[in-house]
């Protein structure tokens, strides 16, 4: 499934500022529609929930949404990684899918010691977040690159 990027971005327009937040739920649960809710480290999420519980879309994204629901993706967010920012080196409870949006040569991924670049180009990347790994975005060096936050879809997936 090859994914229009331009139409993902046009649609992303509509969410609260991302200059102003690192992460913003796509998907809300059944009784909670806040985009700020299931953001951030899972253990600090209040309430009573799974992660499979945030399957219901929370704006009129309808492109967006399509993928998530085709994909079968639940916790979906928005997740932005300034330059020179880094994730802790962590594991998560699901696998994931990545949707690049915006990203610098120099903003990677490390999965399995294997360090990877996820271009913003149309495709969606599946990982083990359920092993070690971490992502950072290195944009902005010594090698002359431009500053560029990196915005990803992320979502949890059900492979079982």
């Amino acid at each position: 499934m090859s994914l229009d990027i331009d139409r993902i971005k046009k649609e992303l327009e509509i969410l609260p500022d991302l200059k102003k937040f690192k992460q913003i739920s796509l998907q809300g649960t059944h009784d909670n529609i806040d985009p700020f809710l299931g953001v951030g480290k899972w253990s600090e999420i209040d309430g009573n929930y799974k992660e499979t519980d945030f399957v219901i879309p929370i704006f009129n994204i309808p492109y967006i949404n399509s993928i998530m629901e085709n994909l079968k993706m639940f916790r979906t967010r928005i997740m932005k990684l300034v330059p020179r920012e880094c994730y802790t080196y962590h594991y998560d409870y699901t696998k994931r899918i990545h949707i690049p949006i915006v990203t610098d040569k120099n903003c990677f991924i490390v999965e399995n010691n294997q360090l990877k670049h996820l271009p913003a180009d149309g495709n969606y990347y599946v990982f083990d977040t359920t092993k070690m790994h971490t992502a950072f975005n290195g944009s902005g060096g010594i090698n002359g690159s431009q500053k560029v936050d990196r915005i990803h879809i992320v979502g949890g997936i059900d492979v079982t």
